[in-house]
Parts: structure tokens; sequence; C-alpha cells
């Protein structure tokens, strides 16, 4: 041991003794891993597109099947400029799931309402089994993380008019059964200024053992305040911001906004300049104000494009969701709450209607019964 001692120590004087030897390369400091992400005095929109590549956008509410329904031909996946919406623009938004409406024209109703609602169910299945490669059909939470996971966008079909049910707890079924996840709970006989009548609470009943989950844009306050207190499962306002900033129909008073908050339900603000103002700002005013009064868990997004409605300044397409979680950010809104609005309060609500379901299914059997049986 002394001998091997001696040797390493003889080395180091002849190293150190020698002339020729190069000299010792220092080693380079690691430099700091300062991601948009962690570092605070990264640009905000650098920081908005990192939280959203964590935290993709749950688009609560898109228009695209009734405007793709008008063109002769679309290509979403290369790109399409007719409409709002396609693959490269959601990609560039961060957009990971996106709500497609089936709501139908005014004075759609009957047999014309069914029909319309299975033809776009039927366009909407086609568009996705079309483009592969960027979309992918989903139905349940796990389905959502799914589709993102292996980097395609998630489409969920609903919200659709009531009107589409035509009256029938059947066909309520068999649209659930094609894929419909989300139903508008607004402009029927059951579901009117004077709330919900009994048969109207069958369909929310039947709705929550279904996983259906309920929207209430639009709807009465009566029905909004007894849709939240029979549902099981969350209900949604898939387009309404705050009343108190802006006084549209369809936007909610506080009280709705904290009776909502109390239910767990969630309010998605639309990005539209009629219900939220023109510029950026206002619907970040909105954000703030509905995460106020209802909670961070009660506030969502709903991009509303391909609705034939204006956006405001900065938002005028779906590639536009960075700029908005900027002006979040500038406004001191934290990560976690960046990232219940964009991606986690959706997914609650569709964990939450599909507990729902599995429990109700054990208690209860499907409804067969019908309007006139209960109305009159």
């Amino acid at each position: 041991m002394a001998d091997l001692q001696d040797e390493l120590h003889t080395t180091a004087e002849v190293g150190e003794l020698d002339p020729s030897a190069p000299p010792p390369v220092p080693l380079p400091e690691p430099e700091p891993d300062f991601s948009p992400l962690s570092d605070p005095d990264a640009a905000p929109l650098d920081r908005a597109h990192a939280i959203l590549a964590a935290h993709p956008v749950a688009d609560g509410y898109s228009g695209l099947p009734w405007a793709l329904r008008h063109l002769p031909w679309y290509d979403l996946e290369l790109g399409e400029n007719t409409v709002d919406t396609d693959v490269p623009r959601m990609r560039r938004g961060h957009v990971g799931a996106l709500f497609w409406a089936l709501h139908l024209p005014e004075g759609l109703a009957g047999d014309r309402a069914v029909g319309a609602t299975l033809e776009q169910l039927d366009l909407v299945k086609t568009v996705a089994r079309s483009h592969p490669e960027g979309l992918r059909l989903a139905g349940t939470a796990g389905q959502v993380t799914d589709a993102r996971n292996c980097g395609r966008i998630a489409v969920v079909l609903g919200p659709a008019s009531a009107a589409a049910i035509d009256d029938s707890l059947a066909i309520l079924r068999v649209l659930q059964s094609l894929g419909l996840r989300v139903l508008t709970l607004a402009g029927t006989s059951w579901a009117g200024e004077a709330g919900l009548t009994r048969f109207g609470e069958e369909v929310v009943r039947e709705m929550n053992r279904l996983g259906v989950l309920a929207d209430l844009s639009g709807a009465s306050p009566a029905t909004i305040s007894r849709a939240v207190t029979i549902s099981k499962a969350p209900v949604l306002c898939t387009r309404s911001a705050a009343r108190a900033l802006r006084p549209h129909p369809a936007n909610l008073p506080d009280e709705t906004l904290a009776e909502l908050g109390a239910a767990r339900g969630l309010c998605l603000v639309p990005l539209t300049a009629e219900q939220t103002g023109p510029s950026v700002r206002d619907v970040a005013d909105h954000l703030d104000h509905v995460r106020e009064i209802a909670g961070p868990e009660c506030v969502g997004l709903s991009g509303t494009y391909d609705s034939g409605i204006a956006h405001p300044q900065e938002l005028g397409d779906a590639s536009c969701y960075p700029n908005l979680i900027a002006e979040l950010l500038h406004r001191g809104w934290t990560e976690p709450d960046l990232a219940l609005l964009t991606w986690g309060n959706v997914q609650r609500a569709l964990r939450s209607a599909d507990f729902t379901a599995k429990a109700a299914q054990q208690r209860r059997e499907p409804s067969t019964v019908r309007i006139a049986e209960l109305d009159g």
C-alpha cells in the first residue's frame, strides 16, 4: 500500500515539473437551468407558451361542425383559411381538447332537429377519422388524456340543442350512445323561464345516469338554479361571462356565479367581443371576476370560434390562446390557477360525470317516462 502511495506521489511531482505537459483544462461551470416556465423574469408570452405546453387548452365550444357543413372541400390537417380553426392553428394555440357544438339554426324542431343533429354527429366523426394525425374522438376524461398523450387533439361531441332529443329520453340515450357528451337545457317547453318541469328534472337525472353534462348557457335563472340543485354531476355554462361587467343575456349575474361555484360547476368564458368586450384585456377582466366570485375551480375557456361572431383583438382564431395567458400572467395569475383554467377544470367535470354515471347506473334503470305522463 505504501509503495502504491509513493508511486502516485512521484507521478504527481513529475507532472508538476514537466514543462511539456499541457496545462489542465478547467471544467465549464454548469449553466443554471432556467426555463420560461420557472423563470419569473422571462417574457410573459414565452412563459405562456411554456405553461400551455404543460397544461393545454380544453376549449369548451367550437362552431366548426356547422361551418364545415357549408364548405365543398376542406383540409384541417394542412390548414384551412376559410375557418377559424384547423390543426396547425390549434397546435400553435396549444389546444389539447375541443368541444364541437352541434347546435342548430333557429326554428328547427321535432324530426327536423333530430335529423340535423344526427347529420352533424356523422360529419364530426367523419372529419375526426379523416384527420387521424391531428384529431381523435374522445368521450371520457381518460380518452381525452390518452389523446393528448398520443399527440392528438381530443374532439368531444357537444353541446347539442335540447330540441335534438324531441322530448324523448330514448332519443337522448341514442345520442349518448353515438358519443354526445353535452346537452344544452334551454329553449324547450320543459326548460323555460319558469324553470324545469317534472319532465325536465327527469331529463337531468337521465343525463346524470348516462354521463351527459348539462349546459345551462342561455337558460333562465330558474332553470339554472333547479338544474344545479338536482344534478349530481357538475353543470356547465359553455358560453357565459360576467353580467356585472357586460349586461349580455347569456352572461351570469354574481349570485348565479356564486351558486355555480358552490356546486362545483363550470363557467366557460367565451372569447367574443359581444359578450366579453373588444380586447384581450376585457376577456381577462371577466376571467378575473368569475374567479373571484365563483372560485378558481369554476372558470374555463370557450373559444366559440367558427360561430359567426366577432372576437376580441389578439384573439382572432384558435392560435391566439397564448396572448390571453400572457395577459393573465401579467395580472399575477399563478401557474396552478392557469392549469385549472386551461385544462384541469374541464377534466374534473368530465371525470365527475363519468363517476356519477357509473354510480347512477347501479341504482337506476333507464327511464321510460314520456313528457305527457309528467307534464300533462
